[in-house]
């Protein structure tokens, strides 16, 4: 007997929607026109009016402001059917669509006849995961079935965060972005080249961005510490948007990840015959400016309530665009603003671990691009609201660039590091090492440094001769090697320990294991932006607040430094768990939210009312069931 194949089964599904065709045909053929009421006979005689042309089809949500809650849906309805159904990575179940939902849609034969449910799916990834050796292997898998069934993805990502975070993004994201272009399989998100500069608005109205709330946007220039990638700082937006809703609880379709492709400088790209980008160098300067102003004024037209979040932008453009566009649109840029956040809670919760005051403390932050400035700014704004004055505040802080301390006469000053200049009397008397420029074994030996931050993408820029020296004078010296990936970091921890007999209280941008001490395994805390901007972007989203206050970050900080289990206990590691990042989301989204209406760029809602508003926004990686909605586009007649 012969078998049913996948393709006499998609000529049976295609029988089906002829059939539908038919019957909706035959029904417009004699069914009679419903009738206008007797009653209203001026509409009869009124004239008909000309439209003006509609330039794309918009939801409310591109002019009103978008609903503050997400409705839980316990049904879908869809007149997807078929191969269009489960190549639909939105709506796909692979194998777990139900018996029911084979019948109605017309999947028997294009699924194995096997029915999983979601948790055996995830465990079936799970050993997939399992048998890859390399983090880009297991990178590009999860990529894979991102592309193919987001429920799955997001509902691995929530089940096991700890694992899946260094996969989805930081560490193995760096060489997803480097290999972006061998792994390029199916479109997610937008790429808008200077080459279609007069297109975005035609591009952004595609109706399939109707619900957009959210975007994330990169140029590509300055990919974690890896520099110019080009159309691969694709990869960045694209995990950003994912823990968005895998930590966040943001729904999939209010993201967009987008990345505004100028060109690359980087040789090796313009070089690759496989390159998907623009094969030119950077577009810059004024045309860069117009550029960028295009894609702002596109992005307002379309979603005049957006929350837009810049990403990996170059030191010289990310600050500036920031400055530019904060108070036009609901925006932040997570290298400076997310990274400050995060960077500050962490410092609030080890210093309540060493019982000396922030303003007490000595800090030295190695490396002063955007994300140091804005660490160093945030610090300074925690310092005042401890009692210091702001130059008080600033002489608590040492700043470095490649070149050495940031000190008047010194080269390489940039645009932002102006404030950050130290007098040359302030060094006046100190013993150095040497002639030329102050180094920072000079600093932690004379100033006697108490934090020392890294954000200088060096790797062992914390030499043992620095950390020994600053142990000598700290008791609990705090010391942050922040730069990412894995090999860009300023130390590595079990290294910090050692040198510091375990006193120090570490924490590190990148995953590192747990490191032994006096015969315990002590947990290091991942100084991730994932633990701040998930929930800022539910707060904002939630509250509907119009802008994104300085306040605001703070609040996202002190949410974090909360939730810091050393605060109960001084030996505990400084942050929660990643694992607990999801309901970490929530408090700082709480956070935000309150802080936003505080500043008055949100609407009020009393404290319970916030709470249900953030519970029924937050979306859930399940299944739901299935339901078919044939051909409601044809029922204008009825």
């Amino acid at each position: 007997m012969t078998q049913p194949t996948a393709k006499s089964a998609i000529y049976a599904v295609s029988w089906k929607q002829g059939k539908d065709f038919l019957f909706w045909l035959f029904a417009c053929l004699f069914t009679p026109a419903r009738k206008k009421p007797a009653s209203d006979p001026a509409r009869i005689r009124q004239p008909i009016k000309r439209q003006p042309p509609v330039e794309h089809r918009r939801s409310p949500v591109d002019t009103q402001t978008p609903p503050a809650t997400h409705p839980k849906r316990t049904v879908i309805r869809t007149n997807l059917s078929g191969l269009d159904l489960l190549l639909n990575p939105r709506l796909s179940k692979g194998t777990a669509f139900t018996e029911a939902e084979r019948d109605a849609f017309g999947l028997h034969g294009l699924l194995p006849p096997h029915v999983s449910t979601l948790a055996e799916q995830r465990e079936r990834r799970l050993r997939v995961l399992s048998s890859r050796t390399d983090a880009f292997g297991k990178y590009s898998n999860m990529r894979d079935l991102q592309n193919n069934n987001e429920t799955l993805f997001y509902n691995l990502i929530a089940h096991h965060v700890e694992e899946m975070l260094p996969i989805v993004y930081t560490p193995a994201v760096g060489e997803g972005c480097q290999r972006f272009s061998e792994i390029y399989r199916k479109p997610r998100g937008l790429f808008l080249s200077y080459e279609n500069r007069r297109r975005m608005e035609q591009i952004l109205s595609d109706p399939a961005y109707d619900q957009v709330r959210c975007i994330v946007v990169s140029d590509g220039e300055r990919i974690l510490g890896l520099g110019d990638q080009g159309a691969g700082g694709m990869g960045i937006p694209i995990g950003k948007m994912a823990l968005y809703t895998a930590l966040g609880g943001i729904p999939p379709e209010h993201c967009l990840p987008i990345l505004l492709d100028v060109g690359t400088d980087n040789e090796a790209l313009l070089n690759d015959p496989i390159y998907i980008g623009c094969q030119h160098k950077r577009i810059r300067g004024a045309e860069y400016d117009a550029f960028i102003e295009s894609f702002v004024t596109a992005v307002q037209k379309r979603w005049p309530h957006i929350l837009l979040q810049w990403e990996d932008f170059a030191g010289v453009n990310a600050a500036r665009l920031l400055e530019r566009y904060r108070d036009r649109l609901c925006t932040f840029n997570d290298d400076i603003q997310g990274t400050a956040a995060v960077t500050t809670g962490t410092l609030l919760a080890a210093v309540h671990a060493t019982g000396i005051p922030l303003k007490e403390q000595t800090i030295a932050m190695f490396g002063a691009g955007s994300a140091g400035i804005g660490i160093i700014g945030l610090l300074i704004e925690a310092m005042q609201e401890e009692g210091l004055s702001q130059e008080q505040a600033r002489q608590r802080i040492y700043a470095f660039n490649r070149h050495g301390l940031l000190i008047e006469g010194c080269e390489g000053i940039k645009e932002g590091q102006e404030t950050l200049l130290r007098k040359k009397e302030d060094v006046a008397g100190w013993k150095l090492s040497g002639d030329g420029p102050i180094s920072l074994l000079d600093v932690v030996r004379n100033a006697k440094v108490t934090v020392l931050a890294g954000v200088s993408a060096q790797a062992g820029a914390f030499t043992e001769e620095i950390v020994r020296e600053m142990a000598r004078h700290a008791e609990r010296p705090v010391i942050f090697p922040l730069s990412n990936p894995t090999s860009k970091a300023e130390a590595v921890p079990e290294d910090l320990m050692r040198w510091t007999d375990g006193r120090a209280l570490v924490g590190a941008g990148s995953p590192f294991p747990p490191v032994e001490v006096n015969g315990q395994m002590v947990r290091i805390s991942q100084i991730n932006n994932s633990y701040i901007f998930p929930g800022l972007a539910l707060g904002i989203l939630v509250s509907r607040a119009r802008r994104v206050t300085d306040a605001m970050i703070m609040a996202a900080a002190r949410a974090l430094a909360s939730l810091s289990p050393a605060r109960e206990d001084r030996t505990a590691p400084l942050l929660p768990p990643i694992g607990e990042s999801r309901s970490v989301g929530l408090v700082v989204g709480e956070a935000v939210a309150r802080q936003a209406m505080a500043d008055g760029v949100a609407e009020y809602a009393e404290p319970d009312v916030l709470r249900q508003m953030l519970q029924e926004y937050v979306w859930e990686p399940e299944y739901v069931p299935y339901e078919r909605h044939n051909l409601t586009w044809f029922k204008a007649r009825g």
